[in-house]
C-alpha cells in the first residue's frame, strides 16, 4: 500500500509540473509577427502659374512662369508637358485661361493664370477727338523687367517697337521715362537698378529711330510702386519702366 501511495504522489507532482510548465510556454508570434507600421503619407503636390503681362494687345507676347512641388507630371493646356519650375514666352491670339495640372503620388492640383487680349492698336494722329495725353496712354505702354535685370525681355521688344511707331509719328511729343524697382534690397542699389532700366529702354527707343533728345530718364528705385503686397505678381508690377508726357 505504502508503494502504490509514493507511485501515485509522484505522479500527481510530475503532472503539477508539467502543467506549470505548460502556462509559462512562450506563445509564437504568426509570421512578421510585432505591429505593423503606419505607411508614410505622401504629401499633395503644389502649382502656381502666372502670366506678365495680363493685358496686351494682339501680336504682344506674354511670358508664363510655374512652379510646382512633390509633382511627377505636369502639363498646360495649350502647351503640353513642362518641367516642375520653368518660364516660357508665349504670344496668344485672344484671350485665354492657361490651366497647369501637377499630378503625383499625393493626388494632384492646379493653377490658373488669366490673360485679356485687346485687338490691335489703332494708331490715331492728334485731332480725332482725342486729347494727346489720351492718344500718348492708348498708344505707349509700359515694359517690365525680370528681377535684379535690366535687360529688355522679348514681350518688352515688341511693346517698345510699338512705342516707337508712335512716337516716330507725332514727332512733337517728349517724353520721360521712369525707371522702377521692387521693394527687395537698398535704396541705394534700387535707385541704380532703376536708372539702368530707364537708359535701356531709352536706347531701344533710340535705335529704333526716335531722337535722343526727346527722352529724359529718371530713376525712382523703390520709392513709388505701383503695387504695395510682398508677393511675385506685386514685385513684377513694379519692376517697369515707366513712360510719361513731358509737361
Amino acid at each position: 500500500m505504502n508503494l502504490r501511495k509514493s507511485i501515485s504522489t509522484t505522479a500527481f507532482v510530475l503532472c503539477a509540473l508539467a502543467a506549470v510548465s505548460g502556462c509559462h510556454k512562450k506563445q509564437t508570434l504568426p509570421p512578421g509577427g510585432g505591429e505593423t507600421a503606419p505607411a508614410e503619407s505622401v504629401p499633395p503636390p503644389t502649382a502656381q502659374l502666372s502670366a506678365t503681362p495680363t493685358v496686351i494687345s494682339q501680336g504682344d507676347q506674354v511670358q508664363l512662369s510655374w512652379r510646382t512641388t512633390n509633382a511627377n507630371s505636369i502639363s498646360i493646356d495649350g502647351i503640353g508637358d513642362v518641367p516642375s519650375v520653368g518660364v516660357k514666352t508665349v504670344t496668344p491670339s485672344e484671350s485665354i485661361t492657361y490651366h497647369l495640372v501637377a499630378r503625383g503620388e499625393g493626388g494632384s492640383a492646379d493653377a490658373t493664370a488669366r490673360v485679356t487680349v485687346n485687338g490691335p492698336i489703332a494708331y490715331q494722329v492728334p485731332g480725332g477727338g482725342q486729347s494727346r495725353d489720351e492718344l500718348f496712354k492708348a498708344n505707349v505702354k509700359d515694359i517690365f523687367y525680370d528681377y535684379d535685370s535690366y535687360d529688355i525681355r522679348p514681350d518688352a521688344q515688341a511693346t517698345l517697337a510699338k512705342n516707337a511707331d508712335f512716337l516716330i509719328k507725332n514727332s512733337d511729343i517728349r517724353i520721360v521715362i521712369g525707371g522702377y524697382c521692387d521693394e527687395r534690397g537698398s535704396d541705394e542699389y534700387n535707385l541704380a537698378l532703376g536708372q539702368n532700366r530707364a537708359q535701356a529702354a531709352k536706347t531701344a527707343l533710340v535705335t529704333a529711330g526716335v531722337a535722343a533728345d526727346r527722352i529724359r530718364v529718371i530713376s525712382y528705385g523703390k520709392e513709388k510702386p505701383f503695387c504695395t503686397e510682398s508677393n511675385e505678381e506685386c514685385w513684377q508690377l513694379n519692376r517697369r519702366a515707366g513712360f510719361s508726357m513731358e509737361p
